[in-house]
């Protein structure tokens, strides 16, 4: 991705330049709404990204967009301006959840199941990936019918296959190696 070192930068900037644990989080609550509306919204999307649309243009959409949030944030939004980086914004906003996240010790996931899982599954869900990571874990449930049953956890690099279809391709292997 261009630009994604720059867009770190920024991010790691912006969580540097905050003066509490309350405002990181405004901040980060901020910087979710920003990356969920410029990806939810391809035409917002593509006026940001526009070369076509001048600085002063942008500069008053997004403050119109977004004129509920942090200081710091519309600070952010002026600095990539000046700087003609208004097209890292979407990438920014996403590196500081995640920067944030990482500073308070939560890790995203995924769990991929067969049907909805339950509140009780869920629960143990999250203890296992508690004792997979040793941190809190913001879990997603993504369904696929094609795992037959059980599920498959995945958080960042690390993956917990306990699906149906997992465990029929293993005996299927077995018996072929035999």
């Amino acid at each position: 991705m261009a630009g994604a070192r720059a867009a770190i930068r920024y991010a790691k900037a912006v969580l540097a330049s905050v003066s509490n644990d309350k405002e990181a989080q405004a901040v980060n609550e901020d910087m979710k709404l920003i990356a969920n509306t410029i990806a939810g919204n391809r035409e917002f999307s593509s006026v940001i990204q526009s070369p076509v649309i001048n600085a002063a243009a942008k500069k008053a959409i997004l403050d119109e967009v977004f004129i509920k949030t942090n200081e710091l944030t519309i600070s952010l939004i002026d600095t990539l301006i000046e700087n003609n980086r208004i097209a890292l914004l979407h990438q920014v906003a996403s590196k500081y959840s995640e920067l944030y996240d990482q500073s308070k010790g939560i890790a995203h996931g995924t769990v991929t199941t067969a049907v909805a899982i339950t509140p009780e599954l869920e629960k143990q869900l999250l203890a296992k990936a508690k004792a997979m990571t040793g941190k809190d874990v913001d879990l997603k449930n993504k369904i696929d019918e094609s795992i037959i049953g059980g599920f498959i956890l995945r958080i960042g690099d690390v993956q917990y296959n306990a699906s149906i279809i997992n465990q029929l391709n293993n005996l299927k292997r077995e018996f072929t190696l035999n």
